[in-house]
């Protein structure tokens, strides 16, 4: 039996939303939540293409703690991230490695020059510009991402929110993305998904999960949704961790290289 098991709903709950949430740094759900992993091993692959790219801008970035797991950062290595408090914590991870963090809100164009990178990636962006990541990536160069997928944990959003529409449930779809970067002039080299198992262990991993992932259920507070955060802690309680699954997709995108002769007419 976990510490969890024998703490009470309020305290729980009071641990929950005193945790700090800036970042990507899911170590506070160990013993509390589990999810499974997608097969392709996302960091490891954006690790093996950073180690090859002479510029890489890696979007969305959150607190930088993927980007700094990789062992070798290219020469030239930015970031973007809209939430103030990450733009300091990833700052100060990041800014030892060499790379430089810009605050820049997600909606604004990229501030950065035309063709300036090889290699952009971002793991799980809120929007994904695919018009703005064609201007700034170089001929020939790659967008490389894992996006959440359709319907991600949507057992617990239902739970709070209701049944969604099948638009806003398919709103993530990988196909979609295919459409959208193949309509911004990407080929398409690579895109799978998987469904994976989640687990949440305690109410607390349920309220601190809702607080970090913002757009789950939009505007969330534990006193807001007291009422049915107690109605699942008896649950769990009685009959064990709350299941949901999530969805994610890769995807990697690479922009055409120019036919011969053209270089020149592009610059003029």
């Amino acid at each position: 039996m976990t510490a969890a098991a024998t703490t009470s709903f309020e305290a729980l709950v009071a641990e929950a939303v005193a945790a700090p949430v800036e970042g990507w740094d899911f170590s506070w759900f160990e013993g509390r939540a589990t999810e499974e992993r997608p097969s392709w091993g996302y960091a490891r692959a954006m690790a093996e293409r950073l180690a090859q790219a002479g510029a890489a801008l890696d979007l969305q970035t959150g607190g930088g703690e993927v980007l700094a797991s990789a062992p070798k950062l290219p020469p030239l290595t930015a970031a973007t991230e809209g939430w103030p408090p990450n733009v300091a914590k990833a700052t100060a991870l990041l800014h030892p490695r060499g790379a430089v963090v810009v605050a820049s809100p997600e909606h604004a164009p990229l501030p950065f020059a035309d063709e300036a990178f090889d290699l952009v990636t971002s793991r799980h962006p809120v929007h994904t510009h695919w018009d703005e990541i064609a201007r700034v990536l170089r001929p020939g160069g790659t967008y490389f991402s894992q996006q959440v997928g359709p319907a991600s944990v949507f057992e617990l959003v239902e739970y709070f929110l209701g049944a969604q529409s099948e638009e806003v449930r398919n709103g993530r779809h990988p196909d979609r993305a295919r459409a959208a970067a193949e309509a911004s002039g990407f080929d398409v080299v690579d895109l799978r998904s998987e469904r994976l198992r989640v687990e949440f262990r305690d109410i607390g991993a349920v309220v601190h999960f809702l607080r970090k992932v913002i757009w789950m259920v939009p505007g969330f507070t534990a006193d807001q949704y007291l009422p049915q955060l107690r109605a699942l802690h008896e649950r769990i309680e009685a009959q064990g961790p709350f299941v949901a699954h999530s969805t994610r997709f890769l995807i990697e995108a690479r922009k055409p290289r120019r036919p011969l002769g053209t270089a020149a007419s592009a610059r003029s």
